[in-house]
């Protein structure tokens, strides 16, 4: 194609229709001939690899040349070539009606090797389309017509296309034997567009025959291919499936980094099925990491983009992760109607297990919204349908459900008939949580026989279920979670303590019983470290053994729930073989942590962290110390008092009153966003109320165990709603907590006692970042004042404080102080955020960061709010500064006065640098400032967290 000629045909491939593209040609009629469709044609093949927008434009643009031609030839080139650009994107229905119509025409014309070279390009989109046997049809015609023509090169490439319907139809061994074939074939035709297609589908191949070593090798040789030959969409598919090998082995961070990449190039290349599967596949890790909001956003898109590509299976599994988010956001009416809109498409689809497992999703919904006879038919339903297909585990999650319908109705013979019936398939099925969810039902059924002791027993075999199931690397049975608070166990174990007597053995182990339900997941985190870190020191060879086999357990778990739940029939043989490998890899696994030497760093961090014993924790208490604990059991909150001597446990006021009593006491603060002329016109008025709502709290929280805190140091462990409030601020109606005691704060005792020996730096510089704006003038002058007093101040301004100078300097200072905006999320704390100068640090930032600091002040607004989730776990930016290594934070509970904010910050460090414990020193900081401030809202907003009392 000559230049002029080329440019006008670019020019041509731009326009929006065929009457603009028409206009064009009628001023360039030398266009309108077979040889500039034909070059057309050839162009549209080099293009679909790399643009495929591009390759749409010059197709159209052919075809409208071919139409104004009249010749049946090159309307066929045309057709062809439109079809070929629209299968890349998944448009397959059109693709397959464009390639029928291009068949015809050749045929029609007498040229059989062009029929062939149609027909063998069809197969690919037939297959997608599930239309398995025209692929095949298509494949051996167009063999036999290559056969007879002597075209070797062609059958080569035809290879592949039948490889492909192979490997949909799980005969991958047969299907990677194709490939490799047509890969070897293809060599000498130095045919570089089949050669990486050949060795990309061998990659996937490999995945699914669970050969990951070779299929990442594989990739990075079709990488490397694809940039040497300029094939960027081929790229583009092998990032996509990197990322996907990257998700099967359980590293979320890499996948979807590399899914956003890879997605963002999907939307500039036109890649729309890509662009589909990317957004289907972070919606699944959305979900696992429990990141609702997000997780419906990708699902809903993804299906979009397949339901516009006509795509079924994909779009009900685009639903299917749409509904049990929006189950989980407690929309379950739209949730279940999601679900059925999911079961119509797979139905239609001819799929086997699909159907049933929607029924189960369906079931856990329905029986929240206590519709037992339609959960008691589809449970029936789907225990018969995986029982005869041999998929245990679902049965047994159908027959527990049945239990839980039965405790509901009263029908206890049916339900130990069914819990019996579980009892024995578990017998051979290794699966912890289910064998946690059996015998905390047992022991649910026990309480209601007046079974106490039975109880206890079946309970305390649930807790030692999941205790195992902690330590185990299994995914969860469902996403939607068959119980949505697993640490109801501890609960149970803690009543029945408290109904056997008060004695102090009971108020001992019922008070373990609340440690262990606490802050479990952030305890490992912060006694194992970042992952990133232990990577990074991996000294042993027990070390990179153990890591090793965690990829490959989380590999051949996630391929036998696909392979359970893929889009065609379910292979039992290959279900049993993925399971043989998966407990072969947990034996071995099992074995190396027993066996692993100290210097182990990540067969260490595997082990779960223990709850610390009682003395453990009294010895990190101290003499002078008394730790406050809350917890709550259905609507009743409790208070364990643990001193060096005692541990006694106090009931309280109902949950609900005390939720209440927090919200009116919120509503105080809030009132200081309005105008300051508005606060200044009514302090009074402001202080007496908040005050009121002070006083019912510490009636509420504090005057019930008033005459068992002795010491001066209270070290407080809140539950839920409670991480929120202020204990220092708490009023009897003469003085507030903090006249009587230095409080402090924990996420749980256990914590206490295990980060009493925290590493951090003893010596090193006081890193102070500062970044203003027009709502917070004082800051300049409140980093000011902290460098003043700090040792060794590093201080970085506006723009100098940036990320990167925290990441550079935080790793190696004593003190870290940063005085910034906090953003709190409370729809997603995976979000929340401090305000640097060059990005907005989040908690998923802090994960991939090394602060060993001795202490972490974050003065500004909301920094130290929480998402508490079940077990009182918090997701917040306090979870993220305690797992990058801080061993102490100093962080605020709501927006924070400006100069108030300073003056208790210049105090504070004062009082560090007279050598002070920070516990006194924040005490005598807010005390002062309360001579100047008396309302609680400017002297009361920050909570110290850590190791502060030493």
């Amino acid at each position: 194609m000559n230049q002029e000629i080329e440019e006008i045909c670019s020019e041509l491939a731009l326009l929006p229709d065929d009457a603009n593209r028409k206009s064009l040609l009628s001023r360039s009629p030398q266009l309108v001939n077979m040889q500039v469709v034909m070059q057309l044609d050839d162009a549209v093949r080099a293009a679909v690899r790399v643009d495929v927008r591009k390759a749409l434009g010059l197709a159209e643009t052919a075809l409208t040349i071919a139409r104004e031609l009249g010749e049946g030839e090159a309307l066929a080139l045309a057709s062809r070539a439109k079809a070929n650009a629209l299968w890349f994107i998944g448009d397959c229905k059109s693709a397959v009606a464009l390639f029928q119509e291009a068949g015809a025409l050749f045929e029609r014309a007498g040229n059989m090797n062009e029929v062939a070279r149609t027909l063998s390009s069809s197969i690919q989109s037939f297959a997608l389309l599930g239309e398995y046997d025209n692929a095949f049809a298509a494949a051996e015609r167009a063999r036999r017509i290559f056969a007879e023509l002597g075209e070797s090169w062609r059958n080569a490439r035809l290879d592949i296309n039948v490889a492909n319907i192979l490997h949909r139809q799980n005969r991958y061994a047969e299907a990677l034997a194709a490939y490799d074939r047509a890969y070897r074939e293809l060599l000498p035709h130095r045919d570089s567009e089949a050669i990486g297609v050949a060795l990309h589908n061998m990659a996937v191949c490999l995945i699914a025959l669970d050969d990951f070593n070779r299929a990442f090798e594989t990739y990075r040789r079709v990488r490397d291919f694809c940039q040497q030959h300029e094939m960027p969409l081929l790229m583009l598919q092998a990032d996509y499936n990197v990322a996907f090998l990257y998700y099967l082995q359980g590293d979320y961070t890499k996948a979807l980094e590399l899914l956003r990449s890879t997605r963002d190039a999907c939307l500039k290349s036109g890649d729309t099925y890509h662009l589909g599967l990317c957004d289907l596949d972070q919606s699944e890790i959305y979900l696992e990491l429990g990141l609702i909001e997000e997780a419906a956003e990708m699902a809903q898109k993804s299906f979009e983009h397949f339901e516009r590509l006509g795509m079924g299976f994909e779009c009900a599994r685009s639903l299917t992760n749409l509904a049990i988010a929006v189950s989980l956001r407690y929309d379950q009416t739209r949730g279940l109607e999601l679900f059925a809109r999911a079961k119509d498409i797979v139905r239609h689809e001819n799929n086997q297990v699909w159907p049933n497992i929607i029924d189960l999703y369906r079931a856990l919904v329905l029986l929240e919204q206590g519709e037992l006879t339609e959960v008691r038919d589809l449970c029936f339903s789907t225990a018969e349908f995986f029982r005869s297909v041999q998929m245990p585990g679902k049965y047994v999650l159908s027959l527990l459900l049945l239990v839980r319908v039965c405790l509901r109705t009263k029908e206890i013979d049916q339900a130990v008939r069914h819990c019996s019936e579980v009892s024995r398939v578990l017998e051979s099925v290794d699966e912890p949580i289910l064998v946690y969810q059996a015998h905390f039902l047992w022991g649910q059924l026990h309480e209601t026989l007046s079974q106490p002791e039975h109880a206890y027993n079946s309970y305390q075999k649930s807790r030692s279920a999941l205790e195992t199931l902690r330590s185990s690397l299994q995914r969860e049975e469902l996403k939607i979670g068959f119980m949505r608070n697993r640490l109801e166990v501890y609960s149970r174990l803690i009543q029945l303590c408290l109904d056997r007597d008060l004695s102090e053995s009971s108020a001992e182990e019922a008070f373990l019983y609340v440690e262990a339900a606490k802050s479990r997941t952030l305890r490992d985190l912060i006694l194992t470290g970042s992952h990133s870190n232990l990577r990074k020191s991996l000294e042993t060879e027990a070390d990179r053994h153990v890591l090793g086999l965690r990829k490959e357990l989380n590999w051949y778990y996630h391929r036998i729930e696909r392979e359970q739940l893929s889009q065609d029939k379910v292979s039992l043989e290959s279900i049993d073989a993925l399971k043989l490998e998966a407990r072969t890899r947990e034996h071995e696994l099992t074995r190396l942590l027993l066996e692993a030497p100290n210097s182990a760093n990540l067969g260490a961090a595997l082990r779960n962290s223990s709850t610390a014993a009682l003395e453990e924790i009294r010895h990190a208490l101290g003499p002078e110390g008394t730790l406050l604990e809350y917890f709550s059991i259905g609507d009743r909150v409790f208070a364990a008092v643990l001193t060096s001597k005692t541990v006694q446990i106090i009931p309280l006021a109902p949950s609900s009153v005390i939720l209440q009593r927090l919200r009116l006491l919120q509503f105080q603060f809030s009132k200081f966003r309005l105008d300051r002329g508005y606060v200044t016109r009514f302090h009074e008025t402001l202080l007496k109320a908040t005050q009121a709502h002070l006083r019912a709290l510490y009636d509420d929280l504090i005057a019930p165990v008033e005459n068992l805190l002795q010491t001066a140091d209270l070290v407080i462990v809140p539950f839920g709603p409670l991480h929120s409030l202020p204990f220092q601020a708490l009023f009897n109606g003469q003085s507030y907590l903090i006249d009587k005691f230095n409080v402090c704060y924990e996420p749980s005792a256990s914590i206490l006692a295990h980060t009493r020996g925290k590493a951090a730096n003893c010596s090193g510089p006081s890193l102070v970042l500062g970044v203003d704006d027009a709502r917070t003038p004082f800051i300049k002058k409140e980093i000011q004042a902290v460098a003043a007093v700090v040792p060794e101040p590093l201080v970085l301004f506006g723009s100098d404080a940036t990320e990167h100078a925290l990441r550079e300097y935080g790793h190696r200072s004593r003190l870290v102080h940063i005085a910034s905006h906090g953003y709190f999320r409370q729809d997603n704390p995976m979000f929340s955020s401090i305000k640097l100068a060059d990005s907005y640090l989040t908690l998923y930032d802090l994960y991939h960061m090394s602060l060993p600091v001795d202490l972490l002040t974050l003065s500004g607004c909301v920094t130290g709010l929480n998402v508490v989730a079940d077990g009182d776990e918090l997701f917040g930016l306090t979870r993220g500064l305690l797992y990058a290594g801080a061993r102490s934070l100093l962080l605020s509970l709501w927006e924070v006065d400006d100069q108030s904010t300073s003056e208790i910050m210049e105090e504070f460090y004062t009082g560090l640098k007279r050598l002070q414990r920070k516990a006194d020193a924040l005490r005598a900081a807010m005390l002062n400032a309360r001579e100047r401030y008396p309302h609680p809202y400017y002297w009361a907003p920050f909570k110290l967290i850590g190791r502060v009392l030493a």
